[in-house]
């Protein structure tokens, strides 16, 4: 079979396309047939060791393909079931094992690109409005990277929740933005958002801002929220944000939370309802899900330049 290595970590990181022995699955394991891989930012992370992990290691936490076989003691699943799954390492591959009680069965009318599109991103939009803060009707909300994976969910979920949308994106990417749902869209190239945030609500700020950018818009999401609002900082795609002093939360009362997907899928049953949840979204079609492209596994390079260099509007796919 073939996957992709990564044997060091940093900028010159390299994803080498390599052949490499099948997995076999162990106790509470299964062997899962690759159909399609999602790519995101945190596979980025660690080709460049801001996550590190244990050199050399195959990339990627999100897949969707067919069980193939299982390892002993595994109920949940069994060979034949159509699966995905996120956070679990090593997707980057045609075969890969994953923990038996991670895999999330299909449904039928969920192919194996739509699930691979979805698994992280929509169950971490999922989190972030249903459980993080409940967002409500009435609730003004920014989203940033608004055209983006996440982003683009986040858009839809919060308007179906009757909250007033605020979106940030590129000036080419405006008409996604408002075609998602969003009621202003923000171009963060020519203008500074957080006063726009503050015209647009009168002064009073939003009640919640869901920022995976990170270093380039901390300061200006703090600045753009009303009184006891929520700052969720649940990625770094600009880079990490430097310390700062907490004091500065004073200011407005502001709650900071730096989140991942894994602090709410804490059980198999939580894991379950979310993404049932996401994807019954799908098949009722109140969820779009966009799929910018999907290349083959041994252009993952090419994937990670794309995701880099912000050239997407939607999820980015490998397939083996």
């Amino acid at each position: 079979m073939h996957a992709i290595r990564v044997t060091a970590t940093g900028d010159a990181g390299v994803l080498q396309y390599v052949e490499t022995e099948r997995p076999a699955p162990g106790r509470g394991e299964a062997l899962v047939r690759i159909e399609a891989i999602g790519v995101n930012f945190i596979d980025v992370y660690h080709r460049k060791g801001l996550y590190p992990l244990p050199l050399p290691f195959t990339p990627g936490s999100e897949a969707a393909g067919v069980v193939e076989e299982t390892g002993a003691g595994v109920q949940d699943v069994r060979a034949g079931d159509r699966v995905a799954y996120a956070m679990v390492p090593g997707a980057y591959a045609e075969f890969a094992v994953a923990p038996a009680d991670k895999l999330v069965p299909l449904p039928p009318a969920i192919d194996a690109r739509t699930a691979a599109a979805l698994m992280l991103q929509g169950m971490t939009a999922h989190y972030l409005l249903t459980s993080l803060y409940p967002v409500k009707k009435g609730d003004a909300v920014l989203v940033h990277a608004a055209a983006g994976g996440v982003g683009g969910l986040l858009v839809q979920m919060a308007r179906q929740r009757g909250a007033r949308v605020l979106g940030t994106a590129s000036t080419s990417k405006l008409g996604l933005v408002r075609d998602l749902g969003a009621d202003e869209a923000i171009d963060y190239t020519t203008a500074d958002f957080e006063a726009e945030v503050m015209r647009l609500t009168g002064g009073a700020g939003v009640q919640v801002v869901y920022d995976g950018v990170g270093k380039t818009t901390f300061d200006k999401s703090l600045g753009s929220l009303a009184l006891r609002g929520y700052m969720a900082l649940y990625g770094q795609s600009s880079g990490p944000v430097p310390p700062f002093d907490p004091s500065r939360l004073a200011k407005k009362g502001t709650f900071l939370t730096r989140p991942s997907l894994a602090h709410y899928t804490l059980t198999r049953e939580e894991l379950l309802w979310r993404s049932r949840e996401v994807l019954d979204a799908v098949t009722a079609q109140t969820l779009r899900v966009r799929i910018d492209r999907a290349l083959p596994l041994r252009e993952a390079a090419e994937a990670h330049r794309l995701l880099e260099g912000r050239k997407t509007t939607g999820k980015l796919l490998l397939t083996p």
